[in-house]
């Protein structure tokens, strides 16, 4: 890469944490955008040297968009949005709507994503096969990582305001949600 990098964003997405590196070219109106170091989209000797560059990341799609703003002279501000949302916004959005653990199985450093709105699990990238039952206080989704046995359980925390609590058993040990 050359000297021309200007931001650097790490984005956790169900399917894993995703790198974007964003190279701002002043004099050329060179843009270039990487996702976990490949080369996305490239643009040489653009005229205008502020705007939106939009792409798609990770294994579900998602929309990002790279604004380039003037800020006074020949400085710039490079913000991402991630689905429309401030990268920020976005991140405290998604911790209600899925749930992380991070675990070291048979030596490897495994990423469990819980998508609570469809219930698709994730594990370092892959949407697991799952199998959800009712239960008597709640369900259980369950799959397996290696040969080991898995579930989510799902329970009501009695207070509307917490709502439902999601727990990860791994081999029937439970396992704490990463923040």
């Amino acid at each position: 890469m050359s000297g021309d990098l200007v931001a650097v964003w790490d984005v956790a997405l169900s399917d894993g944490v995703h790198r974007i590196e964003f190279e701002h070219g002043t004099t050329t109106g060179k843009r270039v955008i990487y996702i976990d170091g490949k080369e996305v989209i490239r643009r040489d000797w653009m005229f205008k040297l502020v705007g939106k560059e939009t792409f798609h990341v990770g294994g579900t799609n998602t929309k990002a968009t790279i604004n380039i703003d003037a800020v006074s002279g020949f400085a710039y501000e490079y913000t991402l949005e991630i689905n429309g949302q401030s990268l920020k916004k976005y991140m405290e959005n998604r911790s209600k709507v899925s749930s992380t653990w991070l675990l070291n199985l048979d030596g490897i450093d495994c990423r469990v994503v819980l998508e609570k709105d469809t219930m698709d699990i994730w594990c370092n990238g892959q949407k697991m096969e799952t199998a959800g039952e009712f239960v008597d206080d709640g369900t259980e989704t369950h799959f397996t990582l290696g040969d080991h046995d898995c579930c989510i359980k799902a329970v009501s925390s009695g207070k509307r305001r917490d709502g439902i609590i999601h727990t990860l058993l791994l081999d029937g040990m439970e396992i704490s949600e990463s923040e």
